[in-house]
């Protein structure tokens, strides 16, 4: 009361006349509250604030000023006794009026969050797993005696213990130090870089790359930035699209069709709705991890071409594992011509050459970490101009960065680990298949076996971890759809004949232990 006392005398025509000490008894009789609603500035004041309160405010004093009476009372401040905002706004003293109001209930809304999480079964449980460079697939637990075999990685080559990597890592760690020191444009563009864009744009045969921190970012970054700038522009996405594709075009703001899986028939339908002139981009994986399903790269290439589209292709899980220099599968659908040309374009027209844009990863079969884009020069430079992912953030460490143009130097000059990979996979799934196991099928290096039960898929998890000694993460929504939870298994060239026979036979012992469907049970559901 106090405040508005001193405010009252202060501003209101009524009272200003009136003794300190009148007004103080006045208050402490709680009436000035009743006599100010009176007053065509302090009713207003308490009412306008009172009327605009809500649960979500916080419990703090709340101001009234000058502007929230104009805004509800317009007549009332036209009157002889209006006053300038800036007296009222600028006193310290102006009106605090308390609300009996509760706050916002942050605590219980995250509790509430969480909780429906854990009901659901789809709350995300962390393992701690700690892998060892000498000795991958083994990782130890958070015991170094504790240790275990990895099934789970995405480091699908083993190029993280991989001599040529590490020795460069190292090499340039001491040279150069931890970090970048700033954004490319700051202080972080540098000689490692600019090796590491010239090997990328060399790798997938286009004019030039640019190297985000992450694929997510790069992914998020390149597609809201077109739907942003391209005025009309419409996106067709893969229903099974990664997240980080999903969030970029949700980013944009473009109109998007989303397409069924693979399906050529749906993405034409909904191409032919727009007339050629119509901005249009395709968004597809070339390999989507959770089912290991391929697209039809050329097809889709076909009508892009067509209906005047461009064709942005993630490779993320196939670069460093397929065609003869790890390029991924669009290299790999015309293996042998880009075999005998090596680094340099095929003469005749291939896939890779009609695929407007690449997304690729380094933390993947590369080993390392880090994003990119490769395209026509042009096309890049307007991402390193415009897109804020790539701009307003801290470049990869040049030890990062020179141990990632390593990594795809090795693997261009050698199909050895592809080949083993590809071995100890085709080993896996067969001797999987033969017990009934239920492997989604797919051709390539993804290993997905079907549970169907979110609960059931963390037991299956958690058993091959503590009793088996095997990690292999469970998979559960939003990352697959509900009732279609799994494991997913990916081996690499380290996982031999004696490390499968021990997944396969730990894999067994669990369905059987939580009796978990196996084909011939699936396929009496139909």
């Amino acid at each position: 009361m106090e405040s508005i006392t001193r405010v009252s005398m202060s501003v209101c025509p009524f009272v200003k006349s009136s003794s300190a000490q009148a007004l103080r008894q006045l208050s402490k009789k709680s009436g000035l509250a009743s006599q100010a609603r009176q007053c065509p500035f302090m009713g207003a004041a308490l009412n306008a604030k009172e009327s605009t309160r809500s649960y979500s405010s916080a419990t703090k004093p709340v101001r009234a000023t000058a502007s929230s009476i104009s805004s509800n009372h317009p007549s009332e401040v036209q009157s002889k006794y209006s006053f300038k905002a800036e007296e009222l706004v600028g006193n310290k003293d102006a009106v605090n009026v308390e609300s009996n109001e509760r706050a916002f209930d942050f605590k219980g809304y995250l509790n509430s969050e969480l909780n429906k999480k854990r009901t659901d079964k789809s709350y995300r449980y962390f393992n701690n797993i700690n892998r060892l460079a000498q000795e991958f697939p083994k990782a130890h637990r958070s015991s170094e005696s504790d240790k275990v075999t990895v099934w789970c990685s995405n480091d699908y080559l083993g190029m993280g213990k991989n001599e040529n990597t590490l020795n460069e890592m190292k090499r340039v760690l001491t040279k150069y130090g931890s970090g970048a020191g700033g954004t490319r444009n700051i202080a972080g563009h540098n000689i490692h870089a600019l090796k590491l864009e010239a090997e990328l744009a060399t790798l997938h045969k286009h004019e030039a790359a640019l190297v985000f921190s992450s694929c997510f970012v790069a992914n998020d970054a390149v597609l809201s930035l077109f739907g942003q700038k391209i005025k009309d522009l419409v996106i067709f996405s893969d229903e099974l699209n990664h997240a980080s594709m999903i969030q970029g075009i949700k980013n944009s703001r473009a109109k998007k069709h989303v397409f069924k899986h693979n399906n050529l028939a749906d993405l034409e339908e909904k191409l032919a709705q727009y007339p050629k002139s119509t901005p249009k981009l395709i968004a597809f994986e070339s390999v989507y991890s959770m089912c290991g399903s391929i697209a039809p790269i050329e097809a889709i290439c076909d009508l892009a071409e067509k209906y005047g589209a461009l064709t942005f292709l993630d490779e993320v899980h196939a670069v460093g594992m397929y065609g003869p220099h790890g390029a991924g599968v669009a290299e790999h659908l015309n293996f042998d011509a880009h075999l005998k040309s090596g680094i340099a374009s095929p003469e005749t027209q291939t896939v890779m050459s009609r695929v407007d844009m690449v997304t690729g990863t380094l933390g993947k079969a590369y080993g390392t970490v880090g994003g990119y884009i490769t395209g026509k020069a042009n096309l890049i430079d307007w991402f390193r101009s415009f897109a804020p992912g790539f701009i307003f953030t801290t470049s990869l460490p040049p030890a990062v960065m020179a141990g990632s143009s390593a990594s795809i130097r090795y693997q261009r000059s050698t199909l050895q680990d592809r080949i083993a990979q590809q071995i100890n996979t085709r080993y896996v799934k067969n001797n999987l298949n033969d017990l009934g196991i239920p492997v989604i099928p797919n051709p390539s290096h993804i290993v997905p076996v079907l549970v169907g039960n979110a609960a059931d898929a963390k037991k299956a998890s958690d058993l091959l971890l503590d009793k088996h000694n095997i990690y292999v993460q469970a998979i559960n929504f939003p990352t697959v759809p509900i009732g279609e939870e799994r494991l997913r298994i990916t081996p690499t060239p380290g996982h031999g004949a004696e490390l499968s026979n021990q997944l396969i036979g730990a894999i067994d012992s669990v369905f059987n232990e939580l009796n978990l469907p196996r084909i011939n049970n699936w396929e009496a559901k139909g």
